[in-house]
């Protein structure tokens, strides 16, 4: 929901016709269900998203991260299952993800740790090919340290 209104709150739904039945004005309800100046801020949001073609931008650099990540996968074992779609990207470790974590931060690059040991990658959607390598040789440089 972040990319939505530009990182203004705001909530969706979605739901089939048939289950859009069972709700009708006030019987549902969200934190962040809305209001005028967000919902400006996320019609502004997706006309950009749209003109720009970000989306397909995501769709390319999640192929290029994704490719880039298995290239590691096979130089390194502590690496044994990189999955995604897009740039919402797991790297599943042999070893526990908290040390990768830690050192990242000290190196500057912000990574979350799924489940003790899946590295979670969720870069913004305006996320370019420099700011990928250099996430990607931050990475690189602490696998090999941990060899």
């Amino acid at each position: 929901a972040k990319a939505l209104a530009g990182g203004a709150p705001i909530g969706t739904m979605l739901a089939t016709d048939e289950l859009a039945t069972a709700f009708s004005p006030g019987t549902h309800g969200s934190t962040f269900g809305g209001n005028p100046l967000v919902t400006a801020a996320a019609v502004a949001t997706m006309r950009v998203i749209l003109e720009e073609g970000i989306l397909n931008r995501t769709e390319e650099m999640g192929e290029y991260l994704m490719g880039e990540l298995e290239e590691l996968k096979r130089k390194f074992p502590a690496i044994t299952e990189v999955r995604g779609i897009g740039l919402m990207i797991g790297v599943e470790l042999s070893i526990p993800g908290a040390d990768i974590v830690k050192k990242a931060l000290e190196r500057g690059l912000l990574l979350n740790c799924a489940q003790e040991k899946v590295l979670r990658f969720v870069p913004p959607l305006i996320v370019g090919k420099r700011e990928a390598d250099e996430m990607l040789a931050i990475l690189t440089g602490i696998l090999e340290e941990l060899e």
